[in-house]
């Protein structure tokens, strides 16, 4: 080590190696999702207009993204366009009015890391469900 390199910490090398493993892992759910997308095109499973919930729960919001639902309470979802969404936004009088805004999120390559046992599922798994679903999928 030269006298012109700092320091570094364990904690901080440590925290560096897990984003790096962490935005690896959601290229690679991107590129899972991309394909879905495809499949999901190519097998005619019919998109729909997403709607969002506002953080604190409540009513849902009109969106302008199209795409299908990954989970029955349709908290996540892959729109048309190839990228992954989160169902929450910011509570909003105009988005009440308007319509939210939804911004494409990382997707994980596990579906609700975190959450409640049984909750989680690894994204290809995920896929692989709603596309083997088709357009009877949560009716």
């Amino acid at each position: 080590m030269t006298t012109d390199e700092p320091e570094v910490s364990p904690h901080l090398r440590r925290a560096n190696a897990l984003e790096r493993q962490r935005q690896a892992e959601s290229r690679q759910a991107a590129e899972l999702v991309r394909q879905f997308a495809a499949d999901a095109v190519a097998a005619g499973i019919e998109p729909v207009r997403f709607t969002a919930r506002p953080y604190g729960g409540g009513s849902r919001y009109r969106t302008g993204v199209e795409g299908w639902y990954l989970k029955r309470d349709q908290s996540v979802g892959v729109g048309t366009d190839g990228h992954f969404y989160v169902m929450s936004v910011a509570p909003s009088l105009m988005a009440r009015v308007t319509g939210a805004h939804l911004e494409p999120a990382e997707p994980p390559l596990e579906l609700g890391k975190g959450g409640r046992d049984g909750e989680s599922m690894p994204m290809a798994e995920a896929l692989a469900k709603r596309l083997a679903g088709g357009n009877a999928w949560g009716r």
